[in-house]
């Protein structure tokens, strides 16, 4: 039987529980919050539901029993207030990242970072619980390429599951839209009649606005982020090798020195498995060594 803990039972925590039972987990799922009480009435209002879903048991759990997991999801921190950059959140949410990794030590799961800023504290959870930078992954920009798909869908008037695009680097302001290898139907973007590189700028700044859209409005994303995070889970459980965007420490690809940023990787049982470096124009190439240089120069201020 497969087991699957999940750190922080806030907006995204709870999201991250009901997608993953939604979207058909059979095993065990075990919930822990800072503040226990949530973790068990969590436990509780999921256990009421248990006619709606398939075999799945939900309870509360401490942290460390959360070492024999296959597989473990790190929620917790704060999160964003409007027009904060996920980068502000760095302190405060970088001390218990590393306090989780410590306490995850020696364990046999693979950690999935979900809490912002996912790129910095990815690496600082990876550091304290001294896994292989395999074993400990963050969700990436696989929501920022959600995102940039449904965009272009909307606009092409395309089912965004036809297009293929993707985001790389930071989960952040500094994202970078693949543009160059963008197609559909196997057909460039690019190609596309009356694309142009104004709608480029202006997609891609939509993309990067979108989570503080949302969180202007309702306080907080976290919908989308679980239905993520929940296909993420089951790519590794049932080892399918799905190429996504996660994030995960790189050393010396694309010449981008030691750092933890998204790039399109192979995801299976082992975890990020195998990284596919993508052809980059000189323009895209620029704006992700940026991006790496911008979250390197944050990891040192906690590190």
């Amino acid at each position: 039987m497969n087991s699957v803990g999940i750190v922080g039972m806030g907006w995204v925590g709870s999201s991250v529980a009901a997608a993953l039972l939604a979207r058909g987990y059979e095993g065990e799922l075990l919930l822990n919050d800072l503040r226990p009480e949530i973790a068990e009435g969590e436990a509780m209002d999921f256990a009421h539901g248990a006619l709606f879903y398939q075999r799945a048991t939900v309870r509360a759990s401490m942290v460390e029993a959360m070492r024999g997991c296959d597989a473990v999801v790190v929620s917790a921190g704060r999160g964003g207030k409007p027009g904060e950059s996920r980068l502000a959140l760095l302190r405060d949410n970088a001390a218990i990242a590393a306090d989780l990794g410590k306490r995850l030590q020696g364990t046999r799961a693979l950690i999935v970072m979900v809490s912002n800023p996912v790129d910095i504290l990815t690496e600082v959870l990876r550091r304290a619980s001294d896994l292989p930078q395999e074993r400990v992954l963050g969700t990436g920009t696989m929501l920022d390429t959600a995102r940039l798909r449904v965009e272009l869908g909307d606009f092409l008037r395309v089912n965004p599951a036809s297009i293929h695009a993707q985001v790389l680097g930071e989960h952040g302001d500094s994202s970078v839209m693949h543009w160059s290898r963008a197609s559909i139907g196997g057909r460039s973007l690019r190609d596309w009649p009356h694309w142009s590189t104004e709608l480029e700028a202006r997609i891609g700044e939509r993309v990067r606005r979108a989570a503080y859209e949302i969180i202007s409005r309702k306080g907080a994303t976290n919908h989308a982020i679980g239905l993520v995070t929940a296909t993420l889970i089951k790519a590794v459980l049932k080892d399918e090798r799905r190429v996504l965007t996660v994030s995960r420490l790189h050393k010396g690809v694309l010449k981008l020195g030691e750092v933890a940023l998204s790039l399109p990787t192979v995801v299976g049982a082992g975890g990020a498995e195998q990284i596919i470096e993508p052809e980059l124009d000189n323009a895209e190439h620029k704006a992700l060594a940026h991006s790496a240089e911008l979250l390197r120069t944050k990891l040192r201020e906690v590190m």
